[in-house]
């Protein structure tokens, strides 16, 4: 598969026509309700990130505000909400820097995903071209017991089972149980984490690694841990489209990569 750089310009419209910026599908009331969780130590909400700075309502707005496009007025209470796609695209140009420099450093990299019906293939695809460009992916052997499933790795990309199927989880226990695992078996931790949610959070802000991540308007936490230093770059979009929807994004994190000579299936 080859794949065409998209301009900046481009890149915006075609995010926010599939909706993965502009006005996404998360209400309103839901990204105001999880600011509040997250404060409150939601366990749903803190994905794993250990607060170093006094966070409080209004400065936690803020930082949504800046750095992912939510609405403006906290006045702003019910209905559609937004994500900047300006915003998107000048964080994927840092996170492609760092997942560049990692891979053409043949660095070890760990990608995992709390989403797994909509980020997994992206996560898959980036493990590809690492892999093809001499970087190490790290593997999980087997699958490791977590609450009524498992922590387990489907193409190359660490996810949760349950009941048979992959399922959404904000927790940060999967990313602790797999590092847990790689350090029983005495081999290195990753110098890189590729993920999201819970699973992010924990790498950058309780294991210390070096993480880059994506998150939605809903997510706080995750923001705040880049804010705080713990994770690289977080990249705002709707986290949960159809995973088609996202090649033009990963396009672009290949090609600003200088990587797209290694992306084919």
């Amino acid at each position: 598969m080859t794949t065409a750089y998209l301009s900046r310009e481009s890149l915006a419209r075609y995010l926010d026509r599939s909706r993965i910026t502009g006005a996404v599908a998360t209400p309103r009331e839901a990204n105001l309700r999880n600011i509040q969780g997250f404060l409150d130590g939601d366990q749903h909400q803190h994905m794993g990130v250990e607060q170093t700075k006094d966070w409080t309502y209004k400065s936690v707005f803020k930082l949504m505000r800046d750095r992912v496009g939510i609405n403006e007025d906290p006045k702003y209470t019910e209905g559609q909400d937004s994500i900047s796609a300006n915003l998107c695209i000048a964080a994927l140009d840092k996170y492609a820097d760092v997942f560049s420099e990692a891979v053409k450093g043949r660095k070890r990299l760990l990608f995992a995903t709390a989403h797994p019906a909509g980020l997994a293939p992206v996560y898959a695809r980036l493990a590809r071209v690492a892999r093809k460009s001499g970087a190490r992916v790290l593997r999980v052997d087997g699958a490791i017991p977590f609450e009524d499933g498992d922590v387990r790795q489907v193409e190359d990309v660490v996810m949760v089972e349950q009941y048979g199927g992959l399922r959404h989880t904000h927790s940060p226990e999967p990313m602790k149980l797999v590092l847990e695992q790689l350090a029983a078996e005495g081999r290195e931790q990753p110098d890189l984490v590729v993920s999201d949610h819970g699973m992010a959070g924990y790498a950058g802000s309780q294991a210390k690694l070096r993480t880059i991540a994506m998150g939605d308007c809903n997510d706080p936490g995750i923001f705040v841990a880049e804010a705080q230093g713990d994770v690289e770059v977080t990249v705002p979009l709707d986290d949960n489209v159809a995973p088609h929807l996202y090649d033009p994004l990963v396009d672009y994190i290949i090609s600003r990569a200088g990587l797209a000579g290694q992306d084919r299936r």
